[in-house]
């Protein structure tokens, strides 16, 4: 969707949930010397100032990422990531997915990105300059399909739309069902909010249907603000990585400590 922007939420506890796995599941790939491929479907900016008035205005990642920061140990992945680019960029910058992988990820690996609105477009392809990595301006689902099975073949796939079209929820199981034939050895992970609309719950129900050996893993939050619809966060990830249940269970220990 063109009028969506992530900045009025990096680093919210969704950002914190779904980056914390995707941190996880790009070391593990990388503990072997083998290349992979890493492709995002909806990248956004990659890079963001969290003192910005966008990022102020929601105060979502002052419940987010300045809350819970201490969950991650020095040496784990999501910290690690973190630490690098505030490191470069200041206290007070957050990383989007697509600066996680490529600071987590080696220069043998391949990256494409897909970014459509026109000026996170160009603030993605800034950020990623230092990076060997593909900014592709296009819609995400066509370029993963002209993509498909990338070279390297083993690899990850993060697809995050923004979900403001709501025929996203019907058509992501026939999209994602054909990428998962195409790319057969790639994890495929889907980030989907967790509504009180319950419109993510026949979505689900379709993906759980036809990917029976799928991981679904979810966390709940209280609502950014009163009235704020979405309470939760999930990943839904075909092809999981040996380990991963385990450190989603650990994800869930630390969110269920909120109030």
């Amino acid at each position: 969707m063109l009028s969506y922007q992530h900045i009025y939420h990096s680093g919210n506890l969704a950002d914190v949930h779904k980056h914390g796995l995707l941190a996880w599941m790009l070391d593990y790939l990388t503990r072997k010397e083998k290349p992979l491929s890493y492709i995002e479907t909806h990248a956004g900016r990659a890079l963001y100032d969290l003192t910005d008035d966008a990022a102020l205005k929601t105060g979502e990642a002052a419940h987010g990422i300045a809350r819970v920061a201490g969950w991650f140990e020095e040496d784990q992945a999501y910290a690690r990531a973190l630490a690098a680019v505030r490191a470069t960029y200041g206290d007070t910058a957050y990383p989007g997915s697509p600066l996680i992988a490529a600071t987590l990820l080696r220069e043998s690996d391949q990256i494409h990105l897909a970014e459509l609105h026109p000026g996170e477009h160009a603030a993605l392809d800034l950020a990623m300059s230092p990076y060997p990595a593909t900014c592709h301006r296009r819609d995400g689902f066509e370029m993963a399909f002209a993509l498909c099975p990338p070279t390297p073949r083993r690899g990850l796939m993060l697809i995050d739309p923004s979900y403001e079209v709501k025929a996203d929820y019907a058509a992501l199981p026939r999209q994602i069902g054909k990428l998962a034939r195409a790319w057969n050895v790639g994890i495929i992970a889907l980030w989907y909010p967790i509504l009180t609309s319950k419109a993510h719950l026949p979505m689900l129900k379709a993906l759980e249907e036809a990917h029976p050996e799928a991981l679904r893993h979810e966390v709940r939050f209280p609502p950014a603000r009163p009235g704020h619809g979405m309470v939760g966060s999930g990943m839904f990830i075909i092809n999981p990585p040996w380990g991963l249940t385990e450190e989603a269970r650990r994800l869930t220990n630390k969110f269920n400590t909120l109030k």
